[in-house]
Protein backbone atom coordinates (compact mmCIF):
# COMPACT_ATOMS: atom_id res chain seq x y z
CA UNK A 1 0.00 0.00 0.00
CA UNK A 2 2.73 2.21 1.04
CA UNK A 3 4.89 1.88 -2.46
CA UNK A 4 1.88 2.09 -4.53
CA UNK A 5 1.17 5.79 -2.90
CA UNK A 6 4.80 6.75 -3.68
CA UNK A 7 4.26 5.52 -6.86
CA UNK A 8 1.55 7.71 -7.00
CA UNK A 9 3.40 10.44 -5.47
CA UNK A 10 6.35 10.28 -7.83
CA UNK A 11 4.01 10.13 -11.12
CA UNK A 12 2.43 13.40 -9.79
CA UNK A 13 5.74 14.95 -9.38
CA UNK A 14 6.80 13.99 -12.78
CA UNK A 15 3.46 15.30 -14.41
CA UNK A 16 4.00 18.40 -12.36
CA UNK A 17 7.19 19.20 -13.71
CA UNK A 18 6.59 18.22 -16.65
CA UNK A 19 3.65 20.89 -16.72
CA UNK A 20 5.95 23.14 -15.31
CA UNK A 21 8.43 23.03 -17.99
CA UNK A 22 6.65 23.67 -21.10
CA UNK A 23 4.94 26.39 -19.18
CA UNK A 24 8.50 27.96 -19.05
CA UNK A 25 8.99 27.72 -22.10
CA UNK A 26 6.49 30.15 -23.40
CA UNK A 27 8.68 32.63 -22.12
CA UNK A 28 11.28 31.88 -24.94
CA UNK A 29 8.63 32.34 -27.68
CA UNK A 30 7.13 35.84 -29.15
CA UNK A 31 3.72 36.60 -27.75
CA UNK A 32 1.39 38.58 -29.08
CA UNK A 33 -1.56 40.07 -27.33
CA UNK A 34 -4.50 40.78 -29.44
CA UNK A 35 -6.51 42.44 -27.32
CA UNK A 36 -3.64 45.79 -27.41
CA UNK A 37 -5.38 48.65 -28.40
CA UNK A 38 -3.03 51.13 -29.95
CA UNK A 39 -4.25 54.37 -30.84
CA UNK A 40 -1.81 56.66 -33.23
CA UNK A 41 -1.45 60.03 -33.25
CA UNK A 42 -3.14 61.76 -35.78
CA UNK A 43 -0.59 63.93 -36.91
CA UNK A 44 2.02 60.54 -37.14
CA UNK A 45 2.51 59.51 -40.85
CA UNK A 46 2.63 56.04 -41.86
CA UNK A 47 5.88 55.60 -42.69
CA UNK A 48 9.43 55.79 -41.38
CA UNK A 49 11.59 58.34 -42.40
CA UNK A 50 14.21 60.18 -41.07
CA UNK A 51 12.85 63.37 -41.76
CA UNK A 52 9.93 62.46 -38.91
CA UNK A 53 12.27 61.10 -36.58
CA UNK A 54 12.97 64.40 -35.40
CA UNK A 55 14.06 66.23 -32.35
CA UNK A 56 10.07 67.19 -31.69
CA UNK A 57 8.61 63.41 -32.64
CA UNK A 58 11.89 61.80 -30.00
CA UNK A 59 10.47 64.65 -27.50
CA UNK A 60 7.32 63.14 -27.69
CA UNK A 61 8.61 59.14 -27.88
CA UNK A 62 10.34 59.94 -24.40
CA UNK A 63 7.61 61.58 -22.88
CA UNK A 64 5.38 58.29 -23.87
CA UNK A 65 7.82 55.72 -22.62
CA UNK A 66 7.89 58.06 -19.48
CA UNK A 67 3.87 57.91 -18.99
CA UNK A 68 4.76 53.94 -18.60
CA UNK A 69 7.23 54.43 -15.34
CA UNK A 70 5.95 52.47 -12.51
CA UNK A 71 4.06 49.75 -14.62
CA UNK A 72 5.01 46.21 -13.63
CA UNK A 73 7.54 44.22 -15.39
CA UNK A 74 5.89 41.35 -17.22
CA UNK A 75 7.76 38.63 -19.49
CA UNK A 76 6.41 39.15 -23.56
CA UNK A 77 4.00 42.05 -21.93
CA UNK A 78 3.38 45.44 -23.99
CA UNK A 79 0.14 46.79 -22.34
CA UNK A 80 0.03 48.76 -18.92
CA UNK A 81 -1.02 45.61 -17.27
CA UNK A 82 3.09 44.27 -17.63
CA UNK A 83 5.66 45.59 -20.24
CA UNK A 84 9.34 43.44 -20.92
CA UNK A 85 11.90 46.11 -21.73
CA UNK A 86 12.00 45.17 -26.14
CA UNK A 87 8.20 45.94 -25.23
CA UNK A 88 8.60 48.98 -23.60
CA UNK A 89 10.09 49.81 -27.17
CA UNK A 90 7.88 48.34 -29.44
CA UNK A 91 4.90 49.83 -27.66
CA UNK A 92 6.07 53.41 -27.75
CA UNK A 93 7.23 53.38 -31.16
CA UNK A 94 4.23 51.58 -32.30
CA UNK A 95 2.06 54.53 -31.24
CA UNK A 96 3.89 56.63 -32.99
CA UNK A 97 3.68 54.72 -36.66
CA UNK A 98 7.39 53.74 -36.01
CA UNK A 99 7.87 49.67 -37.24
CA UNK A 100 10.70 48.28 -34.91
CA UNK A 101 11.12 44.09 -34.11
CA UNK A 102 9.70 43.21 -30.72
CA UNK A 103 12.71 41.68 -29.01
CA UNK A 104 15.57 43.45 -27.69
CA UNK A 105 18.47 41.11 -30.01
CA UNK A 106 16.23 41.77 -32.85
CA UNK A 107 16.28 45.57 -31.65
CA UNK A 108 19.93 45.55 -31.38
CA UNK A 109 20.73 44.91 -35.49
CA UNK A 110 17.83 47.87 -36.01
CA UNK A 111 19.35 51.15 -36.98
CA UNK A 112 23.10 52.29 -36.84
CA UNK A 113 25.48 51.66 -34.31
CA UNK A 114 26.66 54.25 -32.52
CA UNK A 115 29.21 54.76 -30.08
CA UNK A 116 28.50 55.77 -26.12
CA UNK A 117 30.37 58.66 -26.54
CA UNK A 118 28.08 59.43 -29.38
CA UNK A 119 24.80 58.86 -27.45
CA UNK A 120 21.47 61.28 -27.56
CA UNK A 121 17.82 61.16 -26.50
CA UNK A 122 16.16 58.90 -28.33
CA UNK A 123 18.89 56.41 -29.14
CA UNK A 124 18.79 52.69 -28.00
CA UNK A 125 20.75 50.92 -25.73
CA UNK A 126 21.52 47.38 -25.25
CA UNK A 127 22.91 44.93 -22.43
CA UNK A 128 23.97 41.11 -21.74
CA UNK A 129 22.36 41.00 -18.41
CA UNK A 130 22.66 36.88 -18.01
CA UNK A 131 26.10 36.70 -17.15
CA UNK A 132 25.84 32.66 -17.91
CA UNK A 133 25.33 33.29 -22.01
CA UNK A 134 27.48 36.25 -21.85
CA UNK A 135 27.05 36.72 -26.21
CA UNK A 136 23.28 37.32 -26.19
CA UNK A 137 21.56 40.80 -26.28
CA UNK A 138 18.68 39.94 -23.89
CA UNK A 139 18.19 43.70 -22.43
CA UNK A 140 17.22 46.92 -24.19
CA UNK A 141 16.75 50.32 -23.14
CA UNK A 142 15.73 54.02 -24.17
CA UNK A 143 17.80 57.38 -23.72
CA UNK A 144 15.89 60.07 -22.48
CA UNK A 145 18.49 62.63 -21.06
CA UNK A 146 22.12 63.48 -21.04
CA UNK A 147 22.79 64.74 -17.63
CA UNK A 148 26.57 64.93 -18.04
CA UNK A 149 29.24 62.72 -19.36
CA UNK A 150 28.54 60.23 -16.66
CA UNK A 151 24.84 60.65 -15.90
CA UNK A 152 23.37 59.45 -19.50
CA UNK A 153 20.09 58.49 -17.98
CA UNK A 154 17.63 55.81 -19.90
CA UNK A 155 14.19 54.08 -19.30
CA UNK A 156 13.36 49.96 -19.46
CA UNK A 157 11.76 47.69 -17.73
CA UNK A 158 13.84 46.19 -14.75
CA UNK A 159 12.59 42.88 -13.96
CA UNK A 160 12.13 43.67 -9.89
CA UNK A 161 11.41 47.31 -10.44
CA UNK A 162 8.96 47.43 -13.73
CA UNK A 163 9.26 50.67 -15.73
CA UNK A 164 11.75 53.15 -14.65
CA UNK A 165 14.66 55.10 -15.40
CA UNK A 166 18.58 54.67 -14.62
CA UNK A 167 21.94 55.78 -15.34
CA UNK A 168 23.82 54.28 -17.82
CA UNK A 169 26.74 54.65 -15.99
CA UNK A 170 25.84 53.40 -12.74
CA UNK A 171 28.59 50.31 -12.43
CA UNK A 172 26.04 48.21 -12.67
CA UNK A 173 24.84 49.07 -16.09
CA UNK A 174 28.32 49.68 -17.55
CA UNK A 175 28.97 45.79 -16.67
CA UNK A 176 26.42 44.96 -19.29
CA UNK A 177 26.50 47.14 -22.02
CA UNK A 178 26.92 45.53 -25.00
CA UNK A 179 26.16 48.41 -28.03
CA UNK A 180 23.84 51.20 -28.84
CA UNK A 181 22.20 52.59 -31.62
CA UNK A 182 20.61 55.17 -33.56
CA UNK A 183 17.40 53.52 -34.47
CA UNK A 184 16.42 55.96 -37.06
Amino acid sequence: MKQNHLNTFYRFSVLIGVVVLLDSCKLFRKKEDNNVVVTRPKSVPETNTSKTYNAKTINNLISTARSYTGVPYRAGGTDRNGMDCSGLLFCVYNQFGFKIPRISYQQSDFGKEISIDDLRPGDWVFFVTNKGNVSNINHAGLITELRSKTEVMFIHSSSSKGIREDNLYSKYWMSCFAKASRPF
